[in-house]
């Protein structure tokens, strides 16, 4: 018997059992949905040696004396990509990812993660596949596409992207009171997203927001029609963030100067700088082909077909008892 009254008292999972039943099921819906499509389940390591740049993700930590020092991995995508430079066509993973952010209602420090990628699709194919993916799986209604831009000038009427920085700063101080010093224009964009539009959206149906600043291009090429945005497409449920997808960028030297300037702003802020992935860009060097590839929250898809209002009552044994 457990000496520790609260270790002893939180034993038992946070999801019901009928709840980690349809998990079970969901599961087994995601790989038939891509069995269908002949679209290949791979696998890629959990534990490895770099992790990813982006000034928002912070990966944790890993060390032993076989390994030294390691990063469990914040999504499979480096990994993935080097194994389409190595010709392994569509595929697919249902990932352990993990993130070392704040447990709040919809994140755990470990999740599930689906990411899959298509040859020769483009950021809008892909989004269509998406939506079918929700109708099929998740019995979702179909999804309604709109743009980033639109959201912005339909809820604060303004342009996000030819707004000045400072209407920009003042029009999220006017909604959301006073900033933290130093907030930068993508910033003050992620605020009035974030508080602003994120909570309504997709209440009825999933919504797909394309074109994203170029400034949050990450690892999405750049539109040549349209240089003020970047081929990518994010899908809210019930006001849920699930998946972000990517027409990938294949041009090394391009996605060196963003790891680049990633590590520049790292530095700026005072985090740590992450040593860019040599065997992904050798990758990307040897060729990757042309793909679109996508990312999608399995915790959080549990969170809307169970109407959940916590992760933790999807997960088994989150992070609070783990």
């Amino acid at each position: 018997m457990s000496k520790n009254k609260l270790a002893a008292a939180d034993w038992p999972p946070t999801a019901s059992i009928d709840t980690l039943r349809r998990r079970a099921k969901l599961l087994a819906d995601v790989r038939a949905f891509f069995q269908a499509r002949n679209i290949l389940e791979v696998e890629t390591p959990i534990l490895c040696h770099h992790s990813v740049t982006d000034l928002h993700l912070e990966p944790i930590c890993a060390s032993g004396a076989s390994v030294g020092q390691g990063f469990l991995q914040t999504s499979p995508e480096y990994a993935m990509k080097r194994l389409l430079a190595a010709g392994v066509g569509d595929c697919f993973q249902i990932f352990r990812a993990f993130r070392a952010e704040e447990q709040g209602r919809r994140h755990n420090p470990e999740f599930s993660l689906l990411e899959w990628y298509r040859l020769n699709f483009d950021d809008r194919e892909l989004a269509k596949e998406v939506d079918a993916f929700l109708q099929e799986v998740a019995n979702a209604p179909p999804a309604v596409f709109i743009s980033y831009q639109t959201l912005f000038v339909d809820h604060f009427g303004l342009d996000p992207l030819s707004v000045t920085d400072d209407t920009l700063l003042e029009t999220a101080q006017q909604h959301f009171g006073q900033l933290p010093q130093g907030l930068g224009r993508d910033d003050a964009l992620q605020v009035l997203f974030s508080l602003g539009i994120e909570p309504d959206l997709g209440q009825s149906h999933p919504v797909i927001v394309t074109d994203y600043p170029a400034s949050q291009a990450a690892l999405a090429r750049i539109n040549r029609q349209d240089p003020r945005v970047a081929h990518r497409f994010e899908v809210y449920w019930k006001g849920v963030e699930l998946a972000n997808g990517y027409w990938e960028l294949c041009d090394p030297d391009e996605q060196w100067q963003r790891f680049t300037s990633d590590n520049e702003q790292r530095k700026a802020r005072g985090k740590p700088e992450r040593r860019i992935d040599p065997w992904f860009m050798e990758a990307l060097s040897h060729g990757l082909p042309e793909c679109a590839g996508v990312a999608l929250g399995l915790d959080r898809l549990m969170m809307c077909l169970t109407d959940s209002q916590t992760i933790e009552d999807v997960l088994a044994f989150p992070w609070s008892r783990a």
